[in-house]
C-alpha cells in the first residue's frame, strides 16, 4: 500500500481521524486551525500522510508564529505544533509519520525551529521522531484527575491552598462569571495583557481570543471566565474543552487585587465545574523544564495534580539565526 503526503484534507476525514484517535487533543481539530488562521502573526499549515484509499495515517499541524512583526520576521518566526503529532497505531502509522517528517524537513522552512509540544506520552513514537531530527528534552506538566466526586477533587488540593480558597469564598467579594458576549473578550484580553507584561512574556494578538470566541464558543469548546470585585474586573481565564479534557489555556489577574486571591479561586472554579460536568482531566498547560526554577510550577503543584514529563521535541532549521534571536529575546524581555 502506498503513502502520499498532502497539505490539505477533506474536513470530514480530518475530523474523523482526530475524534477516533485516543491521544488526540483540541489542537488537532479543524476548529483550532480556524482560530489560528484568524490570528494576526499566526499562520497554521497542515501536513498529513494518507494511504491509497485516502485514510489519514499521520497528522502534523505546525503554526508559524511571528512575535515582532514583518520587519523582524526572519529572527522571530518559529513553528509551534501545539498538540504535537498524531499517527495511526502500529508500524504503518510510524512509517507514515517518518515519511511526513522527512518531507517536512526538506521544505524551505522560514521558521527558526519547529517545536512539538507533547500533551500525552509519546514514548512509543519517540524513536521515529528523534531519527528524523526532532530532539527530545524534558518539559513538565500537571494533570488533575476530575473523574472523582467534587469533594475528593477538593481534598486533593493542598491544605494551605484550600485555606486560601475558603477565605476568598467566605469574603464573597470576588464574583466569578462566565463570558457569554463577544464584547467581553476585550476585558479578558486587557487582564491577560497586564499579566503577561508583568512576566515579560509576549502575548498573542487579541484577534486570537476573538476568533476563539467566534469559532469555539458556539460549539462548547471554550470557557471564558471573569472575576469581578464590585464593578472592576480583576481576573480572567480561558480554558479549552475537548472530549473529556479541560486544557488551561490562558489565565491572568490584576496584581493590585491579589488580596482577594483571584488566581486560586479561578482555578478552583474551573476544577469544580469540570468535575460536575463529566470531564476527566484538567491539563494545567505546562510547568517548565525539569531542574528549572519556574515560579508557576509552585502555584500549580498545590492543586494536587500528577506531575508528568511528556517533554517537547525540537528541530532547529537555522542554528545561527536562532542564537541571534535568543540573545535579542533576552534583551527584549529585560528592557521592553
Amino acid at each position: 500500500m502506498g503513502f502520499n503526503v498532502v497539505q490539505t484534507l477533506p474536513e470530514e476525514k480530518w475530523r474523523r481521524f482526530v475524534e477516533e484517535h485516543p491521544q488526540s487533543n483540541i489542537f488537532h481539530t479543524p476548529e483550532m486551525f480556524q482560530v489560528f488562521s484568524a490570528t494576526q502573526g499566526h499562520h497554521p499549515t497542515l501536513w498529513a500522510t494518507v494511504d491509497d484509499e485516502e485514510h489519514v495515517l499521520a497528522l502534523l499541524l505546525p503554526v508559524q508564529v511571528t512575535l515582532l512583526g514583518q520587519s523582524l520576521r526572519h529572527l522571530t518566526t518559529r513553528a509551534i505544533v501545539y498538540g504535537s503529532v498524531l499517527c495511526a497505531p502500529g508500524a504503518e502509522g510510524q512509517e507514515a509519520l517518518a515519511m511526513l517528517l522527512r518531507l517536512y524537513k526538506k521544505q524551505k522552512n522560514t521558521s527558526l525551529f519547529t517545536e512539538l509540544r507533547n500533551l500525552s506520552d509519546l514514548s512509543e513514537i519517540q524513536p521515529t521522531l528523534q531519527e528524523n531530527g526532532l530532539i527530545h528534552e524534558g518539559h513538565l506538566n500537571f494533570l488533575i484527575d476530575l473523574d472523582l466526586p467534587v469533594d475528593k477533587v477538593w481534598s486533593n488540593i493542598h491544605k494551605s491552598a484550600r485555606r486560601k480558597i475558603k477565605r476568598a469564598m467566605n469574603k464573597k467579594q470576588l464574583e466569578i462569571e462566565e463570558v457569554h458576549h463577544r464584547s467581553q473578550i476585550a476585558t479578558c484580553y486587557a487582564i491577560f495583557q497586564e499579566t503577561y507584561a508583568r512576566a515579560h512574556v509576549p502575548l498573542a494578538d487579541h484577534s486570537m481570543f476573538e476568533a476563539a470566541f467566534d469559532v469555539l464558543y458556539p460549539m462548547g469548546m471554550i470557557k471564558f471566565l471573569l472575576g469581578r470585585v464590585g464593578d472592576i474586573y480583576v481576573a480572567a481565564s480561558a480554558a479549552l474543552l475537548y472530549k473529556d479534557v479541560i486544557h488551561g489555556w490562558y489565565r491572568g489577574f490584576d496584581l493590585a487585587y491579589s488580596k482577594y486571591l483571584p488566581n486560586d479561586l479561578m482555578v478552583w472554579e474551573i476544577l469544580k465545574w469540570g468535575a460536575e460536568n463529566g470531564y476527566h482531566v484538567f491539563d494545567f498547560g505546562g510547568a517548565g523544564k525539569p531542574g528549572e526554577d519556574y515560579g508557576p510550577r509552585k502555584f500549580k503543584a498545590k492543586f494536587g495534580g500528577t506531575l508528568v514529563n511528556f517533554g517537547r521535541n525540537t528541530c532547529i532549521h537555522h542554528p545561527l539565526l536562532l542564537r541571534l534571536s535568543q540573545q535579542g529575546y533576552q534583551l527584549y524581555r529585560r528592557f521592553l
